[in-house]
């Protein structure tokens, strides 16, 4: 199966109509300080404990958010770079945020809607917006449409991160880093190519994510740029 065959979906804020999930989800700490943050979604709360731990952003970077809606994400990142310029006297930088399902505007970022990240075209409007500066972080919560066959599904979620590892490859500063959500799987592969392209790799569990969840990230750090 090809990438241009996949469906490829935002996975940060579910909604489910089952009496467990609800359950979990009135009771969620994260659920209510997003509301009380104005963030949109829990997820948030993950970035901002990775980013916490690592310094990921500062303001002035210019960085690209793949699978980003519903926003949360994104909301953090133009807080981190100042894209909303809100910070004053620090530059601002640069949060663009790409997803194949709508996302409503966020405050110094520029959102594409409706675009699958893994077509070509979609990711030469992204370099177009940047004018050909390359990005200093690379964040991805992207994932497959299920399709109930565990097999198939994971073979998928490697694809969708082989096309955000490519994509930042050629499109990373010496020294960028990205942030890839990552399943339960077979990943020695994956994990070895994104060596011979970073010094630093992370495995990180945050708190924010549920203890019955597979997710995870992977981050990989200090990149080492490709001579042309």
């Amino acid at each position: 199966m090809s990438l241009k065959n996949l469906v490829v979906v935002g996975r940060r804020c579910k909604s489910f109509n089952s009496t467990e999930w609800l359950k979990r989800h009135n009771n969620d700490i994260y659920v209510e300080k997003a509301k009380k943050e104005n963030y949109r979604c829990r997820s948030a709360f993950k970035l901002l404990e990775i980013n916490d731990k690592y310094n990921l952003v500062k303001p002035g970077d210019v960085v690209l958010d793949v699978g980003a809606s519903p926003g949360s994400w994104s909301q953090v990142l133009a807080s981190k770079t100042n894209s909303n310029g809100k910070i004053d006297k620090s530059p601002k930088g640069t949060v663009i945020a790409i997803d194949i399902s709508p996302i409503f505007p966020i405050e110094g970022v520029t959102i594409l809607s409706n675009l699958d990240f893994t077509n070509e075209s979609s990711q030469e409007k992204i370099k177009g917006i940047t004018n050909g500066e390359k990005f200093d972080f690379i964040f991805s919560d992207m994932a497959p449409k299920s399709t109930g066959v565990k097999s198939l599904d994971q073979e998928n979620i490697i694809k969708l991160l082989y096309s955000v590892l490519f994509f930042s490859v050629n499109n990373l500063k010496g020294g960028g880093g990205i942030l890839l959500k990552i399943w339960d799987g077979q990943h020695e592969r994956l994990v070895n190519d994104i060596k011979k392209f970073f010094n630093l790799l992370h495995f990180i569990k945050p708190k924010a994510s549920y203890k019955s969840s597979s997710e995870s990230y992977l981050l990989g750090r200090e990149f080492k740029s490709i001579k042309t």
